[in-house]
């Protein structure tokens, strides 16, 4: 399979979801509701069982963690190097920046299924979870710097975070989980992707960027080029296996998760600037996440 063909049906879910929204007019209430589903029940049954899968060694895991460390730390330099050489407003660049570092999950264990079956799902299953409290403590503590107990409160109940650990114990330590619960998760997981990418599909927006075309450039940027460059040179220095950079590259080529704006604009920021900033970046990945596949693998 090409590696079109390959994104090409996560980003035709994406298309439906701004038709329904869009042209057949279903309410933000249902996607609304739809989003909240996915976030606290189906993702988390995802992750929980993509995870445990496929067997993994303390060290396995370890490595894994220091990448993702490692490549979410370049994304969060590279937002806050724009502070110097573009000088953006602080508000904007405050509610923009997290386009630089945030992904979109369910595009990632989409095509990571598609590209590498069950191993590769597992792996970028548990590079997500390693990132997701990364990504919402850098996003919060740049909107609100003031509030960083209540940001270690939001993460310790984050359901994918807590997902992530629990399954984490369960594969290390062999955990034996029953064939009925396992099943449940699986069925409940294989509705997460497809919901979430229409979700993603109603938030797409271009209204709102004026003024801010140089500051949007540089983000997404970082998050579809400099990224997935990044990503290479961490996968060699820590000497990852073939199928752990792949999901490295990948991970660090997708487009910024839709949740960013929710985010900017729950806190007081430029909601409408990051919108666009992740309907563009969503739009770009369509031709660059090809790209990078293509690369990868080669590695």
């Amino acid at each position: 399979m090409s590696v079109i063909q390959l994104v090409l049906p996560d980003f035709l879910s994406i298309a439906l979801g701004w038709i329904l929204f869009h042209r057949l007019r279903f309410s933000m209430d249902f996607f609304k509701g739809a989003e909240q589903l996915v976030y606290f029940v189906l993702f988390p049954a995802l992750l929980f069982h993509s995870i445990t899968q496929t067997p993994l060694s303390p060290s396995g895991a370890y490595s894994l963690l220091q990448a993702t460390v490692a490549i979410m730390a370049f994304g969060v330099a590279i937002s806050w190097l724009a502070v110097p050489v573009l000088k953006p407003s602080a508000l904007d660049h405050a509610s923009v920046a997290q386009c630089a570092y945030r992904f979109n999950t369910y595009i990632g264990l989409s095509v990571a299924g598609g590209l590498a079956g069950t191993a590769g799902q597992t792996i970028m299953a548990v590079i997500v979870g390693f990132a997701v409290p990364i990504a919402n403590m850098a996003a919060v503590h740049s909107l609100a710097r003031q509030n960083g107990g209540k940001v270690l409160r939001e993460i310790s109940r984050n359901p994918f975070v807590i997902a992530t650990v629990l399954a984490l114990l369960c594969n290390i330590l062999a955990i034996p989980i029953p064939e009925f619960v396992d099943a449940t998760l699986g069925r409940l997981g294989a509705c997460a992707i497809a919901l979430g990418l229409i979700c993603v599909g109603a938030t797409l927006s271009l209204h709102g960027g004026k003024g801010a075309a140089k500051l949007m450039t540089w983000m997404i940027a970082a998050r579809l080029l400099a990224m997935p460059l990044a990503a290479i040179l961490i996968g060699w220095i820590l000497g990852l296996s073939l199928l752990e950079k792949q999901m490295l590259l990948l991970f660090s080529a997708l487009p910024t998760a839709s949740s960013a704006h929710v985010l900017a604009a729950r806190m007081g920021g430029n909601g409408p600037l990051v919108a666009v900033t992740m309907s563009l970046s969503t739009l770009l990945a369509a031709l660059t996440i090809p790209l990078w596949l293509t690369v990868g693998t080669h590695q």
